[in-house]
């Protein structure tokens, strides 16, 4: 059985069975841009063909910043001999050795146009929330929704995705905002993340939610 949101037979059956819920949006939302990095796209190791992804969290970057919200960036990287990679993932992910630190490949795609106050991170695990202190900086800002972008749709978005509802905020993936080199572990995490983690939806409707809140505070200014 095809592992996919397009099998709606598998979707009823998970539905049925208790998986699938809906989270919906909460009310203090913030965008996070998962390690769209120069390796990841332009890498002759690691890269793929993300320009779709790149183009529409270039448009959830707009309404985020038109409706101004927090908006995070990550990028992995560590030291040149990989001494706080930890010994064992790195074993693991031999591809590790492409994310030095202070080097072109780990740095974001220019495209995405960060700007001053948008928040740049490294962190060093498939999750966002390991190890760093995006946790904390989500509570400071009293945000209660996540709105997760970038890639890869099986390591990365899907780990951060998990941590994500771990910690109680309604997890929102945007799901042309997100890719992975292989299409068929993309269709496979996404059906899971959306089963178990988050609340997969087009991004046009994340785009109109966000638009909402910048319309809602249009007119209280």
């Amino acid at each position: 059985m095809e592992h996919s949101l397009k099998n709606t037979e598998l979707l009823d059956y998970y539905k049925a069975r208790g998986w699938c819920g809906t989270v919906g949006f909460g009310d203090r939302p913030a965008l996070l841009v998962v390690d769209l990095a120069v390796a990841w796209l332009k890498g002759e190791k690691v890269g793929s063909d993300l320009t779709a992804v790149v183009a529409q969290v270039r448009r959830l970057l707009a309404a985020a910043r038109q409706a101004s919200i927090p908006i995070f960036f990550s990028t992995m990287a560590y030291e040149p001999d990989l001494s706080d990679a930890g010994g064992v993932i790195d074993k693991k992910l031999r591809h590790l050795d492409v994310f030095i630190k202070d080097t072109p490949v780990v740095e974001l795609l220019p495209e995405l146009e960060r700007r001053p106050g948008e928040i740049f991170f490294i962190k060093q695990r498939p999750s966002c929330f390991f190890g760093t202190n995006l946790l904390s900086q989500l509570i400071g800002k009293k945000v209660d929704t996540l709105i997760v972008t970038g890639c890869s749709t099986s390591g990365c978005i899907r780990a951060t995705c998990e941590s994500s509802i771990d910690n109680n905020f309604h997890t929102i993936v945007p799901m042309e905002a997100v890719g992975d080199r292989c299409p068929s572990a993309h269709e496979a995490n996404l059906f899971d993340i959306n089963a178990r983690y988050a609340d997969v939806l087009p991004t046009d409707d994340v785009i109109s939610y966000l638009n909402g809140i910048a319309s809602a505070k249009a007119a209280t200014a």
